[in-house]
Formats: C-alpha cells, sequence, structure tokens
C-alpha cells in the first residue's frame, strides 16, 4: 500500500487497483467544522479533476476532486451520517470514497508524504 496526495488536498491510500480517498489534515483545518458531505454515486466513473463531491462546513464549502481516473466503488456511508468523522479522523475513519483505477500511471504525478507536508506547509 502507498500513501499519495494531491495539490487540492486530498489523500489516497493504494492497495492495488484500488484507492481510498479522503480530504487531508490540512484540508479539514482550513474547512473548520464539517457539517455535511456530498458523496459521489457507486458505479459512476470519473476522470482526474473532475469534482466528484462536496465537503460543507461552518465556514465554506469545498469541491472534492477525483484524484485519478476511475469508477467509485464504495462510499463511507459513516461519515454520510457523521460528517465530523472528516475533523476527528481524516486519514483513517473519515475517508470519502473508494475508486476503481482506471489509469494507474497517473498515480506518478501524485506527491509523497515528505513533498505534500512541504507543499502544504506552503499553501
Amino acid at each position: 500500500m502507498s500513501l499519495k496526495y494531491t495539490p487540492d488536498h486530498e489523500w489516497l491510500l493504494v492497495d492495488g487497483d484500488t484507492a481510498t480517498v479522503g480530504i487531508t489534515h490540512h484540508a479539514q483545518d482550513a474547512l473548520g467544522d464539517v457539517v455535511f458531505v456530498d458523496l459521489p454515486e457507486v458505479g459512476k466513473a470519473f476522470s482526474q479533476k473532475d469534482v466528484a463531491g462536496v465537503v460543507e462546513s461552518v465556514k465554506a464549502a469545498a469541491d472534492v476532486f477525483m484524484p485519478v481516473d476511475g469508477e467509485i466503488t464504495e462510499v463511507n456511508e459513516a461519515l454520510r451520517a457523521d460528517p465530523s468523522l472528516a475533523n476527528t479522523d481524516p486519514l483513517a475513519a473519515g475517508w470519502f470514497f473508494k475508486v476503481k483505477l482506471s489509469a494507474p500511471s497517473q498515480l506518478a504525478e501524485l506527491m509523497d508524504e515528505t513533498a505534500y507536508t512541504r507543499f502544504a506547509a506552503n499553501a
């Protein structure tokens, strides 16, 4: 398994041809208390950079972008029921959706943890 990050502050935990996607600590911190998430439909295919969902907080609403081409295989119903999981556990229980990768080569364009940490420090 490998962890990747996007410039839009999403993380991906890649396991074979599937990735679990969520928002980073930096994103949830910038948003504040998350009060609502709009998750994509299971079975829907997205291209990289498509808007796949929305996260709303007491401060703002933000799009969740598809980090790679793929098809949604699962959404986090627990997050839909309790959006605060995006704040309390963004890298585990607060995941948004799982995607079956259709262009795994796109992962090479994403950042590793070290690169993302440097990026987020300047964001």
